[in-house]
């Protein structure tokens, strides 16, 4: 496989601290598979047979030992543990693994539902043998009331600007509105190349990248970059118009470096420049073809630095990683797969009233004048007689009384 694939399944679920009271994130059902299933799923119906998964030592253990979070997946998977403290972010955890990539790297969330097809986003970055090529989607308002919030209108999000040329694959710039503090302002060294830029809003990112083996290694080497979402991405974009970045050079972020080390780093500095082999780099130059109209200058204006994203218009994306959205997922992903509504070993009652909008785990028991509409009843569930449950989520293994 030329990608190795990452599945970064570690995160807290900040935004979501009640659901995870005491089953972590990835783990959470959703569709009475894990969060984590989505992904994988994802990666297998492609083609990947290893994943790399970094996660903590407690969702490793429970998927090991508790059959109902059994990842029902052919893939090997690649488990790499990692110390559960809050300051350990994406980048970080890439770094931790540096030794294992081989090869370029495909990372996903494991909070990531979609029916993408991948290969929009990896031929991107194989056309243009590219840096950094990403997935983004337009946002989408959730419909669903989310139990607790009465009324109360919750802060709104910091806007991303995202700004492409007008192929709508290039990606140009990229700023989050709390960074803006005196408005937007837009390097001369980008509009010098491209006088045409679309700038965007209203875009998630979906947490999908593949990067070059290089940036990994450079991760290696700078050690301030801490996520790959906050800092990595942005600073990639940036370092695309930057003039030592064409020059095949970056310079070190870090300024206190010794003299001797200076000398390292230019070599650290050629590596995350996208290397054009040089036949490549000669039928670039020979052939016709350019990715840019309006001068006469050479394919991609010379950069090595190359970043592209593949913004999703039809299909589902979503980042699961509110209430709102756990509550959205679990309406859809039924939809993503053809599953039975009933699991087939599970036990119901002729004379309980199902909508077809509703689903039913694995070995549930469900009694006699039960009403089940727009829900989703977890595995192992026992629900008694004369029970009414509506727009509901039940986790696995819970028991509702009569009544």
């Amino acid at each position: 496989m030329e990608l190795q694939a990452v599945l970064m399944a570690a995160g807290g679920g900040s935004r979501m601290t009640d659901l995870i009271y005491n089953t972590p994130k990835p783990l959470l059902p959703v569709g009475n598979k894990p969060l984590m299933w989505y992904p994988l799923n994802l990666l297998e119906r492609v083609g990947f047979e290893e994943v790399i998964v970094i996660t903590t030592k407690e969702v490793q253990k429970m998927m090991s030992s508790d059959p109902k979070m059994k990842l029902d997946v052919k893939m090997k998977l690649d488990v790499v543990c990692i110390q559960e403290d809050g300051d350990m972010g994406t980048a970080d955890a890439l770094r931790h693994i540096q030794q294992k990539i081989k090869s370029d790297v495909l990372v996903v969330s494991c909070d990531l539902i979609t029916d993408v097809a991948l290969h929009e986003v990896v031929d991107l970055f194989r056309a243009h043998n590219a840096t950094l090529a990403m997935l983004m989607s337009k946002a989408h308002e959730f419909t669903e009331t989310v139990p607790g919030q009465k009324g109360k209108k919750k802060t709104a999000e910091q806007r991303d600007f995202v700004g492409v040329d007008p192929s709508g694959k290039r990606l140009l710039f990229m700023a989050n509105e709390a960074d803006l503090e005196d408005g937007l302002s837009i390097r001369k060294s980008i509009i010098k190349k491209h006088p045409r830029m679309h700038i965007k809003t209203g875009l998630v990112d979906a947490h999908l990248y593949c990067l070059k083996k290089e940036v990994v290694d450079f991760l290696a080497e700078n050690k301030s970059i801490s996520s790959i979402r906050g800092e990595l991405v942005p600073y990639l974009v940036r370092k695309q118009f930057s003039k030592t970045a064409n020059r095949q050079k970056m310079k070190d972020e870090s300024e206190d470096q010794t003299q001797k080390k200076n000398d390292d780093s230019t070599n650290q500095e050629l590596l995350i420049a996208s290397r054009d082999e040089s036949l490549l780099q000669l039928a670039q130059e020979r052939s016709c073809w350019n990715d840019h109209h309006g001068d006469m200058s050479e394919a991609y204006h010379g950069g090595k630095l190359r970043c592209y994203v593949h913004i999703l218009d039809q299909g589902l994306c979503y980042r699961v990683n509110t209430l709102a959205a756990y509550i959205e997922a679990n309406r859809l992903a039924p939809k993503l797969f053809e599953e039975p509504a009933v699991h087939p070993s599970a036990v119901i009652s002729e004379k309980c009233q199902m909508g077809s909008d509703s689903m039913i785990g694995a070995l549930c028991q469900i009694a006699d004048k039960t009403s089940i509409k727009r829900s989703t009843i977890g595995n192992s569930t026992t629900v008694k007689e004369k029970v009414k449950v509506t727009n509901s989520i039940v986790m696995h293994g819970v028991t509702i009384e009569e009544g």
